[in-house]
């Protein structure tokens, strides 16, 4: 049996760590697009601060690990599917042969149709060939344009701003992470941020990316008709599953590729897992793609033993980010934006940047988001996941959205051998 696995991200790591454990005998073959090892670009900002080199983003560090374990890796970048003649067909005319397939090809920066973003010193931040080209151009001093201030773009606000970067964010929507935080939250994070010493511009479209003068290379055209002169303009609007490669194939595609709760695709031993996954969420029962790292492992490991012929279903994966924003953390889970007919409770404290809001769903917490607060992030995934009704304790909450660890406690604890519940005081 030979399993060939298309990404060396954290989906196809995992799967070849899984399908070694479950199989010690089948052939595994990890296809990377990349020169590089497999590696998390999670770890690129800390590679942009000097907090690690480049092998402390790879994500198995030691010499000779996947051979140790039987995984050839290999790199190269896949052409088309030919799934009759169970087939990859590869950039220079090689082809590779599978017994089973998992594609884990991961997601692409989405680049924005702006006059003039294909200028030199226009990047993304997505690989490590981008982190170089980023070490190289944003030192202390250098004036940086950032377009887009979602999950991704914050992340790397954060590492510019620590290399001492002058710094302008341009938020076409019109607070900051709005995917993930609601407009006080949102609001909060971007005085934060100002007040750290970056500019922030929220509701503002880029019209163009212009020659610069006075020594900068670039200008940033806003649509109020400021310019703003750069050095280097780092794009992060977005990101698409990476599927290209399989026009053609019969493979079942929307916003990625559509898989069953074994995250098998529509194709016979073909599976998907990861940022090109269109899979179940946990929250709405609908398929979709979340293009998070938990979610990556998650698929991995389900799809990893469903490969090797032991059957497993997908549970569904929570939508979930957590995001650092120069010391201020944010997060949101679930239906965090609630549900028609849903109920909430919310604490704001602007002055001490501190927000949670509650959604529920019926007396269940479906969704919540959080800035400034993280002693609860274990306990509101928690909540969410094991769907406990709350009775009693959803008013408890709404009077005092804080006492999720009681609540939890109370839910979800068996007291004695007689499980008892605990009632709210």
């Amino acid at each position: 049996m030979r399993h060939v696995i298309v990404g060396a991200g954290p989906a196809g790591v995992v799967a070849a760590e899984s399908l070694r454990k479950i199989d010690a005998d089948s052939d595994i073959v990890l296809l990377s697009g990349e020169p590089e090892p497999p590696y998390s670009r999670m770890a690129i900002p800390y590679l942009l601060i000097d907090q690690i080199d480049e092998k402390g983003t790879h994500l198995r560090k030691d010499a000779g690990y996947f051979e140790s374990k039987g995984i050839d890796v290999r790199h190269g970048w896949v052409d088309s599917l030919d799934a009759d003649k169970h087939q990859l067909k590869l950039q220079g005319g090689d082809t590779l042969d599978y017994d089973k397939l998992l594609l884990a090809t991961g997601s692409h920066p989405v680049i924005p149709p702006i006059p003039g973003v294909d200028r030199e010193n226009v990047h993304t931040c997505w690989t490590l060939a981008d982190a170089r080209q980023i070490l190289s151009k944003a030192g202390a001093g250098s004036h940086v344009v950032l377009i887009g201030a979602g999950f991704i773009g914050c992340i790397i606000l954060e590492s510019l701003a620590l290399r001492k970067t002058h710094l302008t964010v341009v938020e076409q929507q019109d607070r900051m992470v709005p995917r993930m935080m609601n407009d006080k939250a949102g609001g909060l994070i971007k005085r934060w941020c100002e007040d750290k010493g970056v500019a922030v511009h929220t509701d503002t479209k880029v019209e163009g990316v212009d020659q610069g003068t006075g020594g900068h290379p670039l200008a940033v055209k806003l649509d109020h008709g400021e310019s703003i002169p750069a050095d280097l303009v780092i794009v992060c609007v977005g990101v698409a599953s990476n599927t290209g490669f399989l026009d053609g194939s019969g493979i079942r595609l929307d916003q990625g590729i559509l898989v069953d709760r074994h995250l098998q695709s529509s194709l016979p031993d073909v599976y998907a897992a990861g940022d090109v996954a269109q899979g179940l969420d946990f929250s709405t029962g609908n398929y979709a793609v979340h293009a998070v790292q938990p979610t990556a492992a998650d698929h991995g490991r389900v799809v990893a033993s469903n490969m090797a012929g032991r059957p497993q279903l997908h549970q569904g994966s929570v939508n979930m980010n957590v995001l650092d924003t120069l010391g201020l953390i944010s997060s949101s889970f679930g239906l965090w934006m609630g549900t028609d007919g849903g109920d909430s409770a919310e604490l704001y404290s602007p002055e001490r940047f501190r927000y949670l809001n509650l959604q529920f769903e019926d007396d269940r917490l479906v969704g919540a988001s959080a800035l400034g607060l993280t002693e609860h992030v274990g306990v509101i995934r928690g909540l969410i996941q094991s769907r406990v009704r709350l009775r009693g304790w959803k008013d408890k909450l709404k009077d005092d959205p804080t006492r999720l660890m009681e609540a939890y406690l109370a839910n979800t604890q068996a007291i004695g051998h007689n499980a008892q519940v605990l009632k709210p005081a």
